[in-house]
């Protein structure tokens, strides 16, 4: 560590692991006066040529000045980063603050470093020195350095282009056979833009390694058949993997080359060629030593079925830590531990590294799961028609996290996105570890294709094995983010499939009409009963009455389907008497024929006790693409599908069961058919049909998002100041109310004053001060904003009155010392809300809004949204709380001005996103009358920012 002479303590929270480009990882951490012989190490290795770019001539050895200059650092004025696989740097870099004429400088006035690269020849190429260049930048910001300087020899195109392709505002110069780079290092879109996609490649990467490995060892293959080992790699042999496939077993007898036909070894380390994937199924006692092995092999990623981990308390918890550590140190990711496995159905791919005896049949969904018996109930609904659903299932990829450990719901999302072969997404959560980066990450996907998802855990702690940050916000708040980033929340695991079958291949609905027709008129009258409650805007069923033969089915449905009114059909059907599985079959080719011919709109059904027709209906497709489907949805047109490429791809029989082991062979579908999902309830489709709809409006009103207005009378260096000079009197702290209205002032929001009134006389002077009429209010905790018990009085038009009230108060609720009495200049009436903002320490910055009393507090009516809020953001914001019509004139009372409200929102979402310091806003009441607002009570509470946010450079979560 660094001497005693050193200026700073070592900085740990700079230590960060990160994804590279490749998918491979490295730790970036600060370079220490320990380092001297990995520095020298590490600069033998790097070219003739490299070095001569770092710097501008010969350089063939590092001198001990030159070590001790690179490994000396002060933390603040000289900064020093490697980053390092296992105890080997791959990649430094180094700023030192210069001053006037680029000559070392120190203190704060000098905010402008020099910055320099080097990467081992063999790394480049990797995103090292992007990732390097991230978090140096950070560091810098850190250290009060608002600007970095670059010499770059013209031919080192390399790392010019790292400067330039990182989306800093710079400028560039020429001289003296260099090129000189200067940069901001404040944040811009582009450059977050660019960190973003850096991110997304980076860890879909990561997960591709994961799930489309060239070749697998499975360690700890029992010798006989049974135990997991075993089962695992009986199921990735007859699941058809396309790939090389190993067991492992270092109980197997010397010579014994084969089990059961696969190539056997007893270390990973004896296997003559390259293992991309290890599937580990050893006691967890084992498995540093295995993981050990397979960073000597230069495997790249792990897969842990291993139990005993942080699911078994804080010895388990501890051995977790070290088994990523240990990983992470090796350039490899974690599946697990206790995991139940993954899959990928690609032909090309084929694998079933999991516990799941059959491989599921090949389709469009991808299935994320933390629970592992969750994942095999949801596994079993989607490979046939189990628990009344019916309609066609596939899957691309499954993924079983186990305790999350280290790849998480985030990164199986990053990989989704970008995969071709999956159009709708389901995830079954039992935690959130990061929420701020989920809802980011969701957003962008759910723009892509859908993303439907159930919350375990939902009233209580999570599973012991998920080590995440604990979040203050109450369940409802984290679903109401999760609904504005356009994810579709779900409340149980049937309602995940019900919503996935009706997204993976049905078109999007344009709008909430629904038409409803069917041969039962009872059945009709549920299902438009249950199109009410659910928000859509059903016609009246038609009935077909129980005559109706297919062929009237069909022509109904084509009028249906042609009504320019309608945006989706339920169909309804009950068994006819005596047709039998003859007029199942006539009846789903009369509705799967007539969906064809009309394919912009969806299509459900609600059958009862009707085997043979949810078999017909599913029979002959799949959610594999169709012949001719249509590429890349038109998020703001209706009818559009929800995702996906044409491919000519098919599935199988959804009723069929697998013969043995893998798949049935597929069926061609017929030319045009789309699968037509089935529901055994009325109330079952529509709940489905009503989340399409929500994820279709979502679809459109994404595609014009808003914008963050600017206000030209916002004083954001002054509330900068104000800032820094309050939290030098402390960590954190409750603003007064002279700065809590100076704060807010300095971005337009005007509190009304209200002054202290100790005693009568003090109240009368109050008054003659603001001008009557007046209020006067108790601001004790017990009484602050509880007009329902006495504390406040209204409407006093002069002094007589005034003392009569404070003599009142006093005498009801004790003396003033106790009631802390206040008096304010009487507000217009109107309607009273609160505005607040909080930043909490998982999910981020959020603004919410409700009517201020019971509504808000008895009843939860509060609306919830991420900051920074957009003008549109503001707009939803106010119409989404239940008691929204008290705003917009009910009952014949007068609007209030919503405009002024939706400003005020917009202002304080502006503060808190420019200032992190600023952790809470409170503002109550908010009176907003027919024309203008009044905010009459507000409070600020201050805090020192965190070190790293979101917007800082890429890391992974650390091991808690």
């Amino acid at each position: 560590m660094q001497t005693s002479s050193d200026r700073h303590e070592y900085p740990a929270h700079w230590e960060a692991d990160v994804v590279l480009r490749d998918g491979g990882t490295a730790r970036i951490r600060p370079i220490t006066v320990d380092d001297a012989e990995r520095l020298v190490s590490f600069y033998e290795q790097v070219s003739d040529e490299s070095k001569y770019y770092r710097f501008f001539a010969p350089y063939p050895r590092l001198s001990a000045k030159d070590v001790h200059r690179f490994t000396h650092h002060d933390f603040v004025d000289r900064v020093g980063l490697a980053a390092a696989v296992g105890d080997d740097f791959i990649g430094t870099v180094r700023y030192d603050r210069i001053g006037a004429g680029g000559r070392p400088a120190t203190g704060a006035e000098a905010d402008e470093a020099e910055v320099a690269f080097l990467v081992q020849d063999a790394h480049q190429g990797r995103g090292v020195a992007s990732a390097l260049l991230e978090h140096i930048a950070a560091v810098a910001r850190e250290r009060g350095i608002r600007r970095f300087a670059a010499e770059v020899l013209p031919a080192n195109t390399k790392m010019i282009k790292v400067f330039t392709d990182a989306g800093y505002r710079q400028k560039r110069s020429f001289e003296d056979g260099v090129v000189r780079l200067e940069f901001d290092l404040e944040p811009t879109d582009r450059s977050l833009a660019v960190q973003y996609a850096r991110e997304q490649r980076a860890e879909a990467r990561s997960v591709q390694r994961l799930l489309a490995p060239g070749a697998v060892a499975v360690i700890g293959t029992g010798r006989a058949p049974g135990g997991v080992g075993r089962s695992i790699l009986d199921n990735i042999r007859d699941g058809g993997f396309t790939g090389r496939l190993y067991a492992v077993n270092g109980a197997l007898p010397e010579g014994q080359k084969e089990l059961d036909g696969v190539p056997a070894f007893r270390s990973v380390r004896d296997i003559d060629g390259p293992v991309d994937l290890a599937v580990v199924a050893v006691p967890a006692e084992r498995v540093p030593e295995v993981v050990a092995e397979c960073g000597e092999h230069d495997v790249q990623g792990l897969v842990v079925i291993s139990a005993g981990y942080a699911e078994a308390g804080p010895e388990g918890r501890e051995r977790q830590r070290a088994l990523v550590r240990q990983a992470r140190s090796h350039g490899m990711r974690i599946i697990g531990p206790n995991s139940f496995g993954v899959i990928n159905t690609s032909p090309e791919v084929r694998l079933n590294a999991s516990l799941a005896p059959d491989m599921p049949r090949a389709g469009r969904i991808g299935l994320f799961a933390q629970s592992g018996a969750i994942g095999v109930a949801l596994l079993s609904r989607l490979h046939r028609r189990g628990g009344g659903v019916t309609g066609v299932t596939g899957l691309s990829t499954f993924v079983s996290s186990g305790n999350r450990a280290d790849v998480s719901g985030n990164d199986v999302l990053q990989y989704w996105y970008e995969d071709a072969d999956t159009d709708v997404a389901l995830m079954y959560l039992e935690s959130i570890g990061n929420p701020r980066k989920f809802t980011r990450l969701a957003r962008r996907t759910a723009a892509a294709k859908p993303l439907v998802v159930v919350q375990g855990a939902r009233h209580g702690a999570g599973p012991r094995g998920h080590a995440v940050r604990a979040t203050q916000l109450p369940h409802a708040t984290v679903s109401a983010l999760l609904r504005q980033a356009g994810v579709i929340r779900v409340d149980t695991i049937t309602e995940l499939v019900d919503a996935g079958l009706l997204l993976a291949r049905q078109p999007l609905p344009a709008g909430p009409r629904v038409a409803i027709l069917g041969n039962s008129e009872s059945l009709g009258l549920l299902t438009y009963d249950a199109c009410l409650a659910e928000g859509l805007r059903p016609h009246p069923p038609q009935d077909l009455t129980t005559a109706a033969s297919a062929a009237d089915f069909h022509a109904a449905l084509s009028r249906a389907l042609a009504d320019d009114s309608s945006d989706a059909v339920v169909v309804t059907a009950i068994p006819s008497v005596g047709e039998g599985s003859d007029g199942d079959a006539a009846l789903a080719e009369a509705l799967r024929s007539a969906a064809a011919e009309q394919p912009t709109k969806p299509v459900l059904v609600v059958h009862v006790e009707l085997g043979g027709l949810a078999e017909a209906l599913s029979a002959a497709t799949s959610t594999a693409p169709q012949p001719g489907a249509v590429s890349g949805p038109d998020p703001t047109a209706g009818g559009t599908r929800t995702g996906g490429r044409a491919d000519p791809r098919t599935g199988a029989d959804e009723g069929a069961e697998a013969d043995g082991k893998g798949t049935p062979d597929p069926v061609p579908p017929p030319e045009g058919a789309h699968p037509i999902p089935a529901y055994p309830a009325a109330e079952r489709a529509v709940r489905a049909l009503a989340q399409a709809v929500a994820y279709g409006q979502w679809r459109r009103d994404a595609a014009d998002p808003g914008k963050v207005p600017e206000y030209e009378d916002i004083d954001e260096r002054g509330a900068a100041a104000l800032i820094e000079g309050l939290l030098a009197r402390g960590q954190g702290l409750t603003l007064t109310t002279d700065a809590t209205c100076e704060l807010l002032a300095a971005y337009g929001v005007h509190v009304h004053r209200a002054l202290p009134a100790p005693t009568p006389d003090a109240a009368a002077a109050a008054a003659r001060t603001l001008g009557y009429p007046v209020a006067l209010k108790a601001t004790a905790p017990h009484l602050r904003h509880r007009a329902d018990l006495g504390g406040v009085r209204l409407d006093l038009a002069d002094e007589e009155q005034l003392r009569r009230a404070y003599a009142e108060l006093t005498e009801l609720f004790g003396s003033p010392e106790e009631l802390r009495p206040v008096v304010q200049r009487m507000a217009p009436r109107g309607v009273d809300t609160v505005v607040r903002a909080v930043i909490d320490p998982a999910a981020g910055a959020v603004l919410s809004f409700g009517l201020a009393g019971a509504a808000s507090q008895l009843l939860g009516d509060m609306a919830h949204r991420l900051i920074p809020v957009t003008d549109r953001d503001a707009t939803s914001l106010v119409r989404s709380i239940r008691t929204a019509p008290l705003l917009f004139g009910w009952r014949g009372s007068a609007p209030v001005d919503t405009p002024a409200l939706e400003e005020l929102m917009l202002r304080v979402s502006r503060l808190v996103h420019d200032h992190p310091e600023v952790v809470a806003v409170t503002l109550e009441p908010v009176v907003v009358a027919p024309h203008g607002i009044s905010v009459l009570g507000a409070s600020v509470r201050l805090a020192p920012p965190p070190a790293r946010d979101d917007q800082g450079p890429r890391t992974l979560p650390p091991t808690y």
